[in-house]
Formats: C-alpha cells, structure tokens, sequence
C-alpha cells in the first residue's frame, strides 16, 4: 500500500505506531514517515535510528528526543498535534504557542509541521467541523504573530478532502478513501471510489441436511425444510464478526447464500439451496464483486452495527493477501 501510494504521486506518508513506521523503513521505504499517535520516551533510539518524524505533545518527551538526536549527530523532523475538539491526542489551542517556542530551542529537533483531527467531517452538518478548522487557524495565526512559521499544516481526512477545501493547508490524510470506501455513511463521495480489498475463500463442503437438523454451535438456527447447505473456512479467527450470525449473506455463482447458524472460530455455514452445481472448491465472495452482485464492507458494517473501518481493520494476519498488479495477482 505504501509503495502503490508513492507510485500515485504521495510524497509522505503517516502511520499510528511506531513499529508501523519500522516495518515501512525495513521494507524499503525512504520518504518522510509521520507516527501520529502516541510513542513512550523509550522509543525516542529508534526514532532517530529510523528517521522518523513523532508528534509531540510532551515537553519531557521532545527533551529526551533532542538528546538522543544530538547523541547521534542528526536533526528529527517533528509535528506538534493539536486537539481542536475531539478531546483525545493533542495539546489544547491555548497551549500549543508556549510549547512550540520550546520546542523551536531543542537541539536536533526541527519543527517541521503542525496539525489536528476531525471528529465530525463524515457529518453532513458542517458546524462543528467549522468550528475546529477555525481553532485551528487561531493556533496558526497565534503562532505566525510569534514569528513561528511551520512549514507543513494537515488537517482533512477523507471525508474533509472530499467536502472541506479550506482544510487542505499544504497537505491532506486520505485514509479509507485510499481503499476505495466511503468515509461517511451521510453522504456519497463528491467522486467515484472503487473498493480496492476484496474477501475471497472457496466452498469446503457441500451437503444436504434435512428438515429439523440444526446448525453450527447453540443450535440457532433449524431448518424448515431440506437444505442444501456449503461450508465456508473463514471465521472470527480470520476477523469475520461471530455477530454476523444469521445475519448477511456470501456470494456464490453471483448470486446471495444467507448465513446459518453462528459464525465458529474458523468456519460458518450458508444456505445454497436454489444455487444450481455448488461444489467444494468453489469461489466465496465475502466482500466484493462476483458476475452482477456485489457485497460491501458498509453492508456488512451495518449488519454487524458498525462501520466498514472496523470491518476491514478487522482482518486478521493468518487470511493471506494477494495484490492485483496491472492486472496480474501477486502475494
């Protein structure tokens, strides 16, 4: 994803953790790596070992990273986080000056950007998200009227670079939208998005059941009537919600087979009767497109009372991923 969204004409890239933004640089990655989340005063080493770029909002923090930066003959980029209303992660506006005049005089630190969070971007209403652009533009002109020039705003995720041009600064954070999803379920996106993650598995069983026979763990779900039913190797060991028991449905030959009975760790059960030469090895679409039908993870997010973020996130690392490349699949 990294590599695919440089080749697109990104020039930076933004991780939560730490040890996302090594993995990166291990894989091969050069450009500038922003850690937007927390990192503890221990790994301030292997920041400047690995030339990444950590918000702050810890004056104790930035001290210990100056030091380390120093001890090793370089300078670390760094960005201020500011909280404009989602009351989380970040320094509050009136806090955000002092601390950047000390930031300014550490050693081997460079102030290199600033930014904030939306919390209601995915909203049609736009007020509160007004109302934390403008903080944040108190904080830039705050800092400006103390001779602080930072060269790198951000503030729009997807759903702001969508509807919110004023937020664009000289950077924006597309995140869900990269994977082709839609940012809110309020409103449609302003462009055509295509989901770029399909779910795939193949059918691991065929069998009839006859009337009465009862399905999967806690017997919740009875047929009514002769069933012909396909099992599917995927679970809520792989990520796929045990909520969606009962609930939703798979594809096979283009068309739905309603789940029965619970989701198990690492298998569920769907109905195919009515489907015509199901066999064992045949494709499952649990998320995606097959002949004219397709499934959503925003689908699926509503049927599990969620959103599709989790949805997708929710994947574990034992289900393999492949990547479709000009056409051709890769692991």
């Amino acid at each position: 994803v990294a590599r695919a969204a440089l080749q697109a004409g990104a020039t930076r890239l933004a991780v939560h953790r730490m040890i996302e933004g090594i993995e990166l640089r291990q894989a091969g990655i050069h450009a500038p790596i922003l850690i937007m989340g927390y990192t503890p005063a221990s790994g301030t080493a292997q920041i400047v070992e690995w030339q990444l770029t950590p918000s702050l909002i810890t004056l104790e923090f930035a001290e210990s990273l100056s030091a380390q930066a120093v001890l090793n003959g370089t300078q670390i980029p760094v960005h201020i986080k500011v909280d404009s209303g989602m009351n989380r992660y970040g320094l509050l506006p009136s806090e955000v000056t002092d601390f950047a005049k000390k930031i300014i005089k550490l050693a081997g630190l460079h102030l290199e950007g600033l930014f904030t969070h939306f919390a209601t971007a995915d909203w049609i209403d736009q007020t509160f998200v007004r109302g934390q652009l403008a903080e944040f533009n108190g904080v830039v002109a705050a800092l400006q009227a103390n001779q602080i020039r930072i060269p790198i705003l951000h503030a729009a995720n997807s759903a702001a670079t969508m509807r919110l041009p004023e937020a664009h600064f000289n950077a924006v954070r597309i995140g869900i939208a990269m994977y082709g999803l839609d940012p809110s379920d309020e409103w449609s996106p302003v462009f055509e998005i295509q989901p770029a993650l399909s779910l795939k598995s193949r059918v691991s069983r065929v069998r009839e059941l006859p009337a009465g026979a009862g399905i999967s763990y806690g017997r919740t779900a009875i047929t009514e009537k002769p069933t012909l039913a396909a099992l599917v190797p995927v679970g809520y060991g792989d990520g796929f919600h045990r909520i969606l028991s009962n609930k939703g449905s798979v594809l096979i030959h283009g068309r739905r087979a309603p789940i029965l009975g619970r989701v198990c760790m690492d298998q569920f059960v769907v109905d195919i009767t009515g489907i015509p030469d199901v066999k064992q090895d045949d494709e499952v679409v649990i998320v995606g497109c097959q002949s004219n039908a397709t499934i959503r993870a925003e689908e699926i997010g509503r049927l599990a009372g969620t959103i599709n973020y989790e949805v997708t996130t929710s994947l574990l690392p034992r289900v393999k991923r492949v990547y479709l490349r000009s056409g051709k699949i890769t692991e």
